[in-house]
């Protein structure tokens, strides 16, 4: 009996199925996504263009007629203005204290929610509600449990009557703010701990290593992805904080606790100065895209993730 080789048969070039991204297939894969997609190109793309639009433009609605062409006027009168470049330090102070504080005390309370003790399930339930309730409620809650200067908290531990929003309104704020976000570091520091080597710190210990030295030498490298992830996140959300300066301190006194959404707030709803305050929205958005992209470069490059192109 002979044997006959058999030669693969290959499909014609021509009748060759497409592969790709482009291909029907991977088409239907992300079918599903585009009623998603659409509806956040509605929601965010189409106002953003929009106010780019207005921010070319002098309008201010309480002079009918006042809508015209201006350029880049707009922009420099923007660079120009003392109270909005101090709403723009007041939010990079706003926004480090906060970011640094919450992620600090995240820090201790993870360390601590990270050994066994009874009732750890319902210590960690009550250290995250705060991160639960919602931002304007949160506001109030310590504008009139814990403020006021008649009845407030702080003032019965202390004693005194002292008027804590209007002496020190961004301390206040920053104080709401540190309160609200310290759960979300918390829980990701404690997500890091949690996947550390169980082996390697017992390995450590029986090396002779003492708590610090295991903390420093093993803990806080393993933790290094997980805290930048915790400041840009936090930074990200934290930098658009609006609920509490407007239901606390209403910027007050003066400008000591205006941020630039409220001060953008100020110029759209209570000056109706639409062109400027375009102008204004559009240089955030810039200023934290840059941030952004800097902070997530950094990140790609900790978690050993090449950037999609």
């Amino acid at each position: 009996m002979t044997q006959t080789a058999t030669t693969p048969v290959t499909m014609p070039a021509q009748v060759r199925k497409p592969v790709g991204k482009w291909s029907g297939t991977a088409w239907l894969r992300r079918a599903p996504l585009l009623p998603a997609l659409l509806f956040t190109i509605l929601v965010t793309q189409i106002p953003f263009v929009l106010t780019v639009f207005y921010s070319f433009q002098s309008w201010n609605l309480v002079r009918p007629g006042s809508r015209h062409f201006v350029g880049l006027r707009n922009y420099v009168d923007v660079f120009a203005d003392s109270q909005f470049r101090g709403a723009m330090l007041t939010t990079v102070l706003l926004t480090v204290v906060c970011v640094l504080v919450a992620m600090l005390l995240g820090l201790g309370l993870a360390l601590l929610l990270d050994r066994q003790f009874v009732g750890r399930g319902v210590v960690r339930t009550l250290l995250i509600t705060p991160f639960l309730i919602l931002p304007a409620a949160g506001a109030l809650l310590w504008k009139t449990t814990m403020f006021d200067p008649t009845f407030g908290l702080l003032n019965f531990v202390f004693g005194g009557d002292t008027d804590w929003l209007s002496e020190f309104p961004l301390a206040s704020v920053m104080a709401q703010i540190v309160w609200q976000w310290t759960p979300f570091m918390m829980l990701l520091i404690l997500a890091g701990l949690q996947s550390q080597s169980k082996e390697v710190l017992e390995a450590a210990a029986v090396d002779g290593a003492g708590r610090w030295r295991i903390f420093a030498s093993i803990t806080l490298p393993q933790l290094t992805r997980y805290l930048q992830l915790a400041i840009l996140l936090g930074a990200i959300y934290i930098v658009n904080s609006f609920d509490a300066i407007f239901l606390m301190t209403q910027g007050g006194p003066g400008t000591a606790s205006t941020n630039l959404p409220y001060y953008i707030y100020q110029r759209a709803f209570e000056g109706f100065d639409i062109g400027q305050s375009s102008a204004m929205g559009v240089i955030v958005v810039v200023l934290t895209l840059i941030v952004a992209t800097f902070a997530l470069r950094l990140m790609f490059r900790t978690f050993g993730v090449s950037e999609v192109r």
